[in-house]
């Protein structure tokens, strides 16, 4: 049974960016409530992983702001403002955590070193209480007898399940997912969408760029259709998905349909059932390894 929704969480507003010439959002607007999934489609190029990243000012805005309780960021692409407007960033950062397309580990932490790095060193966590947390998040993504091992003897579903924890490790408000199974072997997909709904069925708040359809209909409340840096159509996935009024939107629909795309279920069998209820997280700055990309 889902959590009822709450109030504002986090606000952006009219987002624009450019890079160069190119202008890849147009004034994209977003209010998320407490424990409210949202999903961001669209073709390659529409935007969707540029705005995630402009959420959490991984990506610099032109003009717009993001707003969470009392604080507010206005885009300053000149970087006129100076460290109070870096602390703000950073502050901003603790509340939004990531989790990446390519997973971004350090490759020379232990998984349990992964998942205390930034409660610590950010944060200002005690290292028993860090421990505690990340023991407490690994086994909700059934990754916690991998606590000892390092990345690279992990396949590339629990690489996925260990960055969620990490993330919730930070306890942020809320969670952005960019593209979370694009680089898994399609029998690895399920496992990670599993903890992915059991997440949002316990209330996480979490906006999610991704095609998977399937956990559209299962555990998102709202989702958003983007081409060409706009928001083309929103609305509940059943209407969305099932009964599009744009016709951008159907025909987006109707190509992904008919390019076969697999739903969670089709892509491999879920892991045991997932451990009790936690709260949600965030990785302060970009790891080794991230990403710029028009998504």
């Amino acid at each position: 049974m889902s959590v009822p929704l709450g109030g504002v969480v986090l606000e952006a507003t009219d987002i624009e960016k450019f890079f160069g010439d190119n202008h890849v959002l147009h004034g994209v607007s977003l209010a998320m409530r407490k424990h409210e999934t949202v999903m961001l489609i669209g073709r390659s190029g529409s935007g969707k992983t540029t705005f995630l990243r402009c959420l959490n000012f991984l990506e610099e805005p032109t003009r717009g702001s993001v707003a969470m309780g009392d604080l507010r960021v206005e885009a300053d692409p000149l970087q006129k403002k100076g460290r109070s407007r870096r602390g703000d960033i950073r502050q901003l950062r603790t509340q939004t955590g990531m989790v990446f397309q390519e997973f971004n580990l350090f490759p020379h932490m232990s998984v349990l070193d992964n998942c205390i790095d930034a409660p610590i060193n950010v944060k200002g966590v005690s290292k028993d209480e860090a421990v505690a947390r990340a023991e407490r998040y690994l086994d909700k993504v059934q990754m916690l007898e991998k606590r000892d091992e390092f990345p690279a003897r992990l396949s590339g579903g629990q690489k996925q399940r260990v960055a969620i924890a990490r993330a919730l490790s930070m306890e942020p408000e809320v969670l952005l997912f960019d593209e979370p199974t694009s680089a898994l072997d399609p029998e690895l997909i399920g496992e990670v969408i599993v903890v992915m709904e059991q997440l949002a069925h316990e209330g996480s708040t979490m906006i999610v760029v991704s095609h998977e359809m399937g956990f559209a209909r299962e555990a998102a409340d709202r989702v958003l259709y983007l081409e060409g840096g706009l928001v083309v159509e929103e609305g509940p996935p059943e209407q969305v998905l099932d009964d599009p009024k744009e016709e951008a939107t159907k025909l987006f629909l109707k190509r992904f349909l008919s390019e076969g795309a697999k739903t969670p279920t089709e892509a491999g069998p879920p892991p045991p059932p997932l451990g009790p209820p936690a709260g949600a997280p965030d990785v302060p700055d970009i790891p080794p390894g991230g990403h710029r990309g028009v998504g």
